[in-house]
């Protein structure tokens, strides 16, 4: 374990030029050819920095598009051709560096990592403890949701010591070493290639499992609406038509929902099509690939091999409601998906970048993620402060104030800024219901870093990561991250910032300030004493097997029902596919005016498939907004639960419901005998039935 820390030599590229008596190609040709591998090299960085820039720009035109009341379409245009003419100034000024033969100035040329000997001697003692500490830490956390009774206070004073004792380590390093910060080397070809290859896999594989989740009608369902109206609702558009005031918890900040209205209104197809059969895969590649470049950064060696563990923790373990496998394929659609699986990659990237070498490029491309993260969810202004926080925190250690306190505005700024704006012209944010959601210490760890061996990988990814990652900027990022962790993992600091923020019911998200999938692969890139470099490949291979065995033994994989996903032969909408065909169904009827009563599942699909079709309740969780104790709740709740047949109230009962809320239209499954019985006493005709599977009959009000 001494070795814990140490780096190898990255060795050096093949000499290209050709060697005596071999065929020489034409100057052309192999030039012609080391253009190809340069954009293949540098793919991965141009597509995910121009993707952050691309939708940073959307949203800023986004907000300001309130001032002049534009509509959606006519943002999506401008932001198009907004785009081209930074697209062909970028291409001009490639052009003029390649004939300039140099790098941007901004940009400082990446440093080769030192020799192993150029590293300096570490406090044994306290690396010995470090360890210690974090394997108590992982083993007693990862326990703690078992059958095992253990305490919290075990992991979190354990976990809190590892951390403090590894940002002691790497603080020492840092100070001790060399003035030169040992940057990775630049992306190989064949690194970008593999990266980019794994990355459209992951593309592919987002046309084909499905995961339907409650959010869905809302977000989904905005997009809907947009898409539909070619207007943004500024009022709720889900219980009213843009009539009764939005949902507190909900401010119009977040611009992903509009640019997916807007794209599918421009180019004429569904939103829902638009969303998920061509953004999510864009989305699943930038993703992929933001995990890639941090990877690669981070990893001290073997960052391929890091890489394809950290993708295979992501497939390998889902199931629960909060892991971070759910949120990176089947909820990338939702914005916070896209948040937690790219910006936060991203966001330590560009980080270390401008760190490194305080270019003006790192600044401006954290300033953009910044805007995009607010525009992916509102999350980013709660989670980003503590992800900046930390790294803030562990650069002010060793002397970089000022490159964290412009890091901290750069990141900050934009997202704050745009949410207190938003707080002022629209009022103050409330979450009604939200405390009954809130997850103390020990119950945020299992929802997202989970528990038993799974739970202990991931404890040793957090408390180990600072001794693995590579050294220096790397290394004390990793620090401050599980710091600010074990910090929050203290019992009781949740709950002070709880009754301090009001924000309890998504505090449960504070583990995505890690890079966790990272962290995870990093865990194979140990340096195993051994006595030839092959021997020290084999076993760190077999470390990456082990890792990816235990995720296929002990956790659920994405694909599997338990993760509530279905697999499909061809590329589907990712709804129940008998819900979503009986939604069109309902559409496509002659229908009187006034709301649909349907079953609680059928009302929430309706959202995602039009907006023509107002539904009695899109989902009953949003109630919450609206005071469950008043008659607009208990109305819709009485009137669900006829329809489900879970309830059966009585016609007189059920009247003045109907009256109030004015329904024109009934549908329930026919093995619901007591609503199709009692539709007809209370003034409804039978106009419409539907055929097994999904039999269901339909009435209209009369007159």
């Amino acid at each position: 374990m001494a070795n814990v820390d140490s780096i190898a030599v990255a060795p050096a590229e093949p000499d290209p030029t050709p060697r005596t008596g071999q065929a020489s190609r034409p100057v052309g040709a192999r030039a012609g050819l080391s253009r190809v591998r340069a954009l293949v090299a540098a793919a991965p960085a141009m597509l995910t920095d121009g993707a952050v820039i691309a939708f940073a720009l959307f949203t800023v035109l986004y907000h300001l598009a309130f001032l002049g009341d534009l509509r959606p379409s006519v943002t999506f245009r401008i932001w198009l051709l907004a785009c081209v003419v930074l697209a062909v100034v970028a291409v001009l000024r490639a052009r003029r560096r390649a004939r300039a033969g140099s790098a941007p100035a901004d940009e400082a040329p990446a440093a080769a990592e030192e020799p192993i000997s150029a590293r300096p001697a570490t406090d044994r003692r306290l690396l010995i403890g470090v360890l210690v500490a974090a394997a108590v830490a992982a083993v007693s956390a990862g326990a703690a949701g078992t059958s095992v009774n253990v305490s919290w206070w075990i992991p979190a004073v354990a976990g809190l010591l590892a951390a403090v004792g590894g940002l002691l380590l790497v603080r020492q390093a840092w100070l001790s070493g060399p003035a030169p910060a040992p940057a990775a080397p630049a992306p190989t070809t064949g690194q970008s290639a593999y990266a980019l290859v794994v990355s459209a896999l992951v593309g592919i594989s987002s046309f084909f499992m499905a995961r339907n989740t409650p959010d869905d009608v809302y977000y989904v369902g905005k997009s809907v609406w947009i898409a539909e109206r070619d207007l943004i609702p500024l009022n709720d558009f889900l219980f009213s038509d843009n009539v009764l005031p939005a949902m507190g918890s909900q401010p119009p900040i977040p611009s992903i929902e509009v640019f997916d209205g807007a794209f599918a209104n421009v180019v004429g197809i569904h939103a829902s099509s638009a969303l998920w059969y061509v953004l999510l895969p864009i989305m699943a590649v930038i993703a992929a690939l933001a995990l890639w470049r941090l990877t690669h950064r981070w990893a001290p060696r073997r960052p391929l091999l890091a890489f394809t563990v950290a993708i295979a923790y992501l497939y390998l373990v889902a199931g629960d409601d909060a892991a971070l496998g759910t949120f990176h394929l089947l909820r990338l659609h939702e914005g916070k998906g896209m948040f937690v699986s790219a910006v936060i990659p991203l966001m330590w990237l560009y980080l270390t970048e401008w760190f490194d070498n305080r270019s003006r490029r790192s600044l401006l491309l954290i300033v953009a993620l910044s805007i995009t993260a607010i525009g992916l969810t509102n999350t980013a202004a709660i989670i980003l402060p503590m992800l900046v926080g930390a790294a803030g925190f562990a650069m002010l250690l060793v002397g970089r104030w000022k490159a964290a306190v412009v890091a901290a505005v750069a990141a900050l700024a934009y997202p704050i800024g745009s949410l207190v704006v938003s707080r002022l012209v629209l009022g103050g944010m409330t979450a009604t219901g939200a405390d009954d959601a809130f997850f103390d210490a020990a119950y945020t760890y299992k929802r997202t870093l989970l528990f038993g061996v799974v739970g202990v990988i991931s404890g040793l990814a957090l408390w180990c990561g600072a001794l693995l990652a590579r050294r220096r900027t790397p290394a004390l990022l990793a620090a401050g991250a599980a710091l600010a962790l074990s910090v929050l993992f203290v019992p009781g600091v949740l709950e002070l910032l709880s009754a301090l923020s009001g924000i309890s019911v998504v505090l449960w998200r504070v583990p995505w300030l890690l890079a966790l999938p990272t962290l995870i692969g990093l865990l194979c890139t140990v340096r195993v004493p051994a006595p030839t470099p092959a021997l020290r490949r084999a076993a760190s291979g077999g470390i990456a097997v082990l890792l990816v065995a235990s995720f296929a033994l002990f956790a659920t994989p994405m694909w599997s029902s338990k993760s509530w996903v279905e697999v499909h032969p061809r590329p589907t909408w990712k709804l129940p596919q008998q819900r979503q065909a009986i939604a069109f169904w309902i559409k496509g009827l002659d229908r009187p005016q006034g709301l649909l009563l349907a079953p609680k599942t059928i009302m929430r699909t309706t959202p995602i498939v039009t907006s023509e079709v107002r539904v009695v309740l899109p989902r009953d969780f949003y109630l919450v907004e609206y005071d469950l104790n008043s008659q607009f709740a208990k109305d819709r709740l009485l009137l669900s639960d006829f329809a489900d047949g879970t309830a059966s109230p009585t016609p007189a009962e059920l009247t003045p419901a109907l009256d109030r809320l004015d329904v024109g239209t009934i549908c329930v499954y026919n093995g619901n005998q007591y609503a199709r019985d009692t539709a007809s006493r209370l003034g409804y005709q039978e106009f419409a039935k539907r055929k097994a599977p999904g039999a269901m009959t339909c009435f209209r009000r009369l007159g």
